[in-house]
């Protein structure tokens, strides 16, 4: 994200020069599509990085929920094997 921001603070400073010299025309198409192309990058980038923060969250949830499983499992077989409740649930 730093490089890209770092990119797109370059083109501003380019453009604002180009509007105190007057580079020329050729200079300001390239530099309009060069912001374009950046900012495109840059929204895909965090699409991508919000999804998988998405998906990091799912995987984790499924992780708790699994050793939640896992120790109702084995609370449910120490009840069966007669042990005492109280030691069950501590």
């Amino acid at each position: 994200m730093l490089l890209w921001s770092s990119v797109l603070l370059g083109l501003g400073i380019l453009a604002t020069l180009d509007s105190i010299f007057n580079y020329g025309n050729i200079f300001r198409m390239i530099n309009s599509v060069m912001f374009l192309l950046v900012s495109l990058g840059l929204l895909v980038r965090t699409k991508t990085l919000r999804k998988r923060g998405y998906k990091e969250k799912l995987e984790r949830n499924n992780d708790n929920l699994r050793e939640r499983m896992m120790e109702m499992r084995n609370s449910v077989e120490a009840i069966k094997h007669g042990e005492p409740i109280d030691e069950v649930f501590r």
